[in-house]
């Protein structure tokens, strides 16, 4: 029989110390973890009997993506448009890949399936030939908005401690990147996206 969140929450809990705080993770120690100094978990809450209605669901507040389509857009298909964040942020450059219509990602049918991943290849490989990139990372939670939005972090090249799991916390340590050279890696990325298929928005 399958765990119950209570039953999980009982057996976390025999691992905490009396304030209810659970031991740090080994990544405390690893050379990309972002703070140093005296660190400790937040005590754990219990679980709850229904968790909160995400953005674009029933119950939730309505759908931003759907209210605003065309809001940070830089290239467009038919199902599918890349958007960018509103403004520069720590990493060189954060984008996000998401369908026209209103889905999750357990949602697409397998040709909806097929052209994420493809498309996820394309935006990988063009964003990593950017000059100064390292490397991408792909990211997709889910739990504020129900429009599926999956991420794409480029992290700068050489900080070797701006790498891993740990990149969207540097995000939003590290200060903004220059917005000229933001925007130029934006056009270029919309650009050579459009060389395979959609168009660039402008």
């Amino acid at each position: 029989m399958p765990e119950s969140p209570e039953d999980l929450y009982s057996r976390v809990m025999e691992s905490a110390d009396a304030d209810g705080r659970l031991p740090m993770p080994p990544i405390a120690t690893w050379d990309i973890f972002p703070w140093d100094g005296e660190i400790s978990t937040r005590p754990l809450q219990p679980p709850v009997p229904e968790e909160p209605a995400r953005e674009g669901a029933p119950g939730g507040a309505p759908c931003g993506r759907c209210a605003d389509p065309s809001r940070n857009v830089i290239w467009e298909n038919e199902r599918w448009t890349v958007c960018s964040t509103s403004s520069p942020s720590g990493m060189p450059l954060i984008v996000f890949l998401m369908p026209k219509e209103h889905l999750d990602y357990a949602d697409l049918d397998d040709e909806m399936a097929a052209e994420c991943g493809r498309l996820s290849v394309w935006l990988t490989r063009i964003i990593e030939r950017l000059d100064g990139i390292g490397r991408v990372h792909v990211m997709k939670i889910g739990d504020g908005a129900e429009h599926l939005h999956v991420w794409f972090f480029a992290r700068p090249a050489g900080l070797l401690q701006v790498r891993g799991s740990a990149v969207p916390e540097w995000d939003d340590i590290l200060p903004p990147v220059p917005e000229d050279i933001w925007r130029a890696d934006l056009a270029q990325v919309a650009r050579q996206l459009a060389t395979h298929e959609g168009r660039v928005v402008d």
